[in-house]
């Protein structure tokens, strides 16, 4: 396992990946494993991953992020979706606490009506900005879990994202939040780390 200081200054964006290094569904699924456990407002979990292998899909994927080759030599592409809708699955992950007596049935009531009760009253814009939060930091946690298990990421916004939807068939419940690009960096032409702003500049103490 990974020193996390370590973990954290290794990762970069890759631009460039070498060829012929596939990654198998047991593998992804061993990441994924690290990605549930990501913060989510009200245990939610607004994230959804379509996790792409099939070349001839990647390539279209590449069409729709304008021809970005990284989407083509990855080893898998990464598209991470935000549910708009995740407060309607409060009953069901809040159940669990119910069973288990954690919390009884007043209790469980309560906290299922004040969740769906705080996203519906605050609106749609609201909810999309809440799937697109929530889904942004557990991207994070794959980027840094995908690290860890020793495969490189790059995260993107240069696509389009109602392309995207259209060729993985989703629906409009779903936010295209992101598209991640994995696979194993070709180090030899990563250029330098760019400009990083001392923490002065980024941070204010009040």
């Amino acid at each position: 396992m990974a020193d996390f200081m370590d973990l954290i200054k290794e990762r970069r964006s890759a631009s460039n990946f070498l060829p012929g290094n596939p990654i198998t569904q047991q593998e992804l699924n061993d990441i994924f494993g690290l990605v549930k456990l990501a913060p989510s407002a009200f245990n939610l979990q607004h994230a959804n991953y379509v996790a792409v292998l099939d070349a001839n899909v990647k390539e279209r994927l590449q069409k729709a992020a304008y021809g970005q080759y990284k989407v083509k030599s990855s080893s898998a592409v990464i598209i991470v979706l935000g549910d708009k809708k995740a407060f309607h699955q409060a009953p069901k992950i809040y159940e669990g606490l119910k069973l288990l007596e954690i919390m009884n049935k007043q209790e469980y009531d309560h906290m299922v009506n004040d969740t769906l009760a705080f996203y519906e009253t605050r609106g749609e814009e609201f909810q999309r900005d809440e799937a697109i939060r929530n889904a942004s930091l557990s991207a994070m946690f794959f980027m840094l879990a995908a690290k860890e298990k020793g495969w490189d990421t790059c995260p993107m916004i240069g696509f389009d994202p109602q392309a995207v939807k259209g060729i993985l068939n989703v629906s409009e419940q779903y936010e295209v939040v992101m598209m991640i690009t994995l696979g194993k960096e070709k180090v030899a032409s990563r250029k330098p780390r760019g400009y990083r702003k001392p923490v002065g500049e980024f941070v204010t103490f009040v």
